[in-house]
């Protein structure tokens, strides 16, 4: 029998309606580390996953805004490339 493995990193990536935008980066903030737009990742323990999950379905309209979650077991375990700005931290941005 296989080892179920840890996903203990995850990107989530999100297209939402307006009214919802704020309600979800806010959300997706507190679970992960703001990367560009709407993506976000980091490190989460399962129980925080399950957490952030049932927070975003209270807030997204499910027949139209759509969250994606990508689960990987670190950070370290998936190839990551970047063409175009992927220089600058997002956190140093100012709105």
């Amino acid at each position: 029998m296989s080892k179920k493995k840890n996903y203990n990193y995850a990107i989530v990536f999100y297209d939402v309606g307006v009214k919802r935008v704020h309600k979800v980066f806010k959300i997706c903030k507190k679970y992960f580390k703001h990367h560009q737009k709407s993506v976000f990742r980091g490190h989460i323990t399962p129980s925080n996953l399950m957490a952030f999950k049932a927070e975003i379905k209270n807030v997204i309209d499910k027949d139209y805004d759509f969250i994606t979650i990508l689960q990987t077991v670190s950070k370290a375990h998936f190839y990551e490339e970047t063409i175009g700005n992927g220089g600058s931290d997002p956190e140093d941005i100012f709105i």
